[in-house]
């Protein structure tokens, strides 16, 4: 470590001829105060030093009586000489190592733990430059002996205390990470043994799995029909359903695929009541996700379900769950929190699952929503009265189970609902926090719209050999009840594009119209308001009461048009939405599909309409893809210009590379949702 002189303290002398110039000596030929070159010494005058305290001139610290500028301001009698140049002359110096990692630690934050060392001490401490190629740092005690002893002790306890706790986790909660993985010695700190750690976590995982209760999974008996399908039969079923595929995520799985079934009798012969609910709600036969997806779930599996938005996917897993609640083993009053946990990643989605939870009553199960926004004493308050099942958000969930509100050791069916959203939203690490309390034996069941590279990893780890269902195509695509429809314009014509479709709009119709900033939600809103036109707006600075109440007064009729951002794209379950409205193109394809998919609903259909402006043609390759799987109709204005975004991108990135190889971030304008 290189010495430097503390600026603030040196102040340089008026000209005189009483001294001479002083000469500049690069730190690499200065050498140590016992093998000082002669020659430089006798050829350089000492250059004065003044006090600014008491006006008067001194020489100038030199060698080891220069502090580091890391100590913090120098200290001097009242003479206007260092104090500490005494210890030099007083005492004898020591050297010590210690390894290079710890002289951050000896020195502290502005050079405070150095000096407090010096001052308990009484020995003055220097940390020496390491001019060798080992991982040691020297340094310098000078003082008496009984100073310089207990310095020294005071930097091994410092340096041995640090290496314990900064690696072994001294004082953690678990066990398995104690000192009898990590000492520190003589020598230095010792590794981890990871197999002995890995193999006591392991152990006592098993022995707490011991004694909680057994969980039962299996509920579905095959109906007689559905076993005696052929597999030709089974083939042409899936296919005729949406092309519906099933995979085993592990290859050496060897568990049968369930048949799928094609009537609600077929899944839930042997539970009437849950019939008796689906005929209340007026369905006549399952959706195709529903039709592969019971068997899995009733057979005990995990499952994976790719689908589009609007297929059914939420009862596709809720009514295997009230199945699934009831016959477990320990009975529901004597068991610590929920048997089911389902997170969401929206307040708006987890409030449309509480909905249809709350349709159906089976053996007085009951559920709770508890999401950011939302009355947390109210939520607090009925949380701990017991409930089944909790639908939640995971930052809402987080901290009420950290703060032990609620209990999720008793969870055994966790849903992931709209997992690729979760992840989108950075809300993994909330996830991991809750699931590290949840049983790992659970029966997990996981949803998305599209299987990217981070829900397969997401699904590698807290799944147990999946299923994964998948109904469409695996690339994007939208809902083929929705007719979609793209106007070319410019940026300055959007206001009235959007005037003339609500000038077009039926009495029957109800459009949620998206615009891409919260600003932009509140300034059309509020147009639209003052010319007459009753609406209503949702965005993410809202209150949650102003959000619920948007949405309740378009279910209810009472407004007819939505101005929204992307926070409505997902989890708004409104069947009778006639018209999506796109003002403003998404930030990326996969927005759009959930956008449209907003509407044509329940086996209705829809219509989408989107303005398409020149700064959005880094979207027109995608967009086309979509159409194209819909069979929908391709403008060539929207082919020519991803002709024309793809010839400037290859233009663009061979400019980039002849100019070094800048990372290629494509055009058209940022946007902020």
């Amino acid at each position: 470590m290189e010495e430097c002189w503390d600026d603030e303290e040196y102040t340089p002398p008026p000209p005189s001829n009483a001294y001479k110039e002083s000469v500049y000596v690069p730190p690499g030929k200065r050498v140590s105060e016992s093998g000082r070159n002669s020659e430089w010494s006798s050829n350089r005058t000492r250059e004065p030093y003044r006090n600014q305290d008491t006006d008067s001139w001194r020489e100038k610290p030199r060698g080891n009586d220069r502090q580091f500028s890391n100590r913090g301001r120098k200290q001097y009698s009242h003479d206007g000489y260092n104090t500490n140049s005494a210890w030099k002359q007083n005492g004898e110096a020591t050297e010590i190592e210690i390894g290079s990692n710890f002289v951050g630690k000896v020195i502290g934050r502005g050079g405070s733990k150095i000096q407090e060392l010096e001052r308990e001490s009484g020995a003055r401490i220097k940390v020496l430059q390491n001019d060798s190629s080992d991982e040691t740092t020297p340094i310098r005690l000078t003082g008496s002996s009984e100073s310089r002893e207990k310095a020294k002790h005071l930097i091994e306890e410092l340096t041995s205390n640090f290496g314990r706790t900064s690696i072994t986790n001294e004082g953690s909660d678990n066990s398995w990470y104690g000192n009898s993985y990590m000492s520190s010695s003589d020598d230095g700190p010792k590794l981890i043994d990871w197999d002995s750690l890995n193999k006591s976590c392991e152990e006592a995982r098993q022995q707490k799995l011991a004694a909680l209760p057994p969980i039962i999974k299996e509920f579905y008996f095959e109906d007689p029909a559905v076993a005696a399908m052929s597999p030709r039969e089974v083939s042409a079923f899936r296919a005729s359903n949406n092309a519906i595929s099933v995979v085993k995520i592990n290859p050496d799985d060897e568990r049968p695929i369930p048949n799928p079934v094609s009537t609600f009798d077929h899944a839930f012969q042997h539970y009437p009541e849950l019939l008796v609910e689906l005929k209340k709600q007026g369905f006549t036969t399952p959706s195709p996700i529903q039709c592969q997806a019971w068997p899995i779930i009733m057979k005990g599996y995990d499952m994976i379900g790719i689908a589009q938005t609007g297929t059914g996917k939420t009862i596709a897993f809720l009514f295997p769950a009230l199945v699934h609640i009831v016959g477990q083993v320990t009975p529901r009053s004597q068991r610590l929190g929920p048997s089911c946990l389902i997170l969401a990643p929206t307040r708006e989605l987890a409030q449309q699952i509480e909905v249809e939870a709350k349709k159906y009553t089976y053996h007085n199960i009951t559920s709770v929503c508890v999401y950011g926004g939302g009355s947390r004493r109210n939520q607090i308050g009925i949380v701990t009265k017991g409930v089944d099942i909790v639908i939640a958000t995971p930052g809402r969930l987080n901290d009420l189970v950290m703060n032990k509100i609620i209990d999720v050791t008793s969870v055994t069916y966790l849903v992931l609902d709209e997992a690729d959203r979760m992840l989108d939203m950075g809300f993994e690490p909330q996830i991991r926090k809750v699931l590290l309390d949840v049983r790992p034996d659970r029966q997990t069941i996981m949803t998305s719209a599209t299987w990217t590279n981070e829900v397969q990893e997401l699904a590698a780890r807290y799944m147990t050999n999946p299923f994964k269902v998948n109904v469409g195509a695996l690339d994007l695509a939208a809902v083929h009840s929705v007719s979609q429809e793209i106007i070319f314009a410019e940026d300055e014509d959007r206001r009235n594009l959007l005037n003339e479709f609500i000038a077009n709009m039926g009495p029957n119709d109800k459009a949620i119209v998206f615009v891409e900033r919260k600003s932009v939600a509140d300034d059309v809103a509020s147009d639209l308001l003052l010319r007459g036109v009753e609406c209503q707006s949702i965005h993410g600075d809202r209150e949650q009461c102003d959000r619920e109440q948007a949405l309740d007064d378009l279910k209810t009729g009472y407004v007819r048009i939505l101005i929204a951002t992307d926070v409505a794209s997902r989890g708004l379950d409104i069947k009778d939405i006639t018209h999506i409205f796109n003002m403003y193109f998404p930030h990326n394809i996969e927005e759009y599909v959930h956008r449209v998919g907003r509407t044509g609903r329940a086996g209705r259909t829809g219509i989408a309409i989107s303005i398409f402006t020149r700064q959005d043609w880094m979207h027109a390759e995608g967009l086309i893809k979509i159409l194209e799987e819909a069979n929908q109709f391709v403008p060539d204005e929207l082919c020519d210009m991803a002709n024309r975004y793809r010839a400037w991108r290859r233009k663009k990135e061979a400019e980039d590379a002849a100019v070094g190889g800048r990372r290629f971030r494509g055009g058209g304008r940022s946007r902020r949702f």
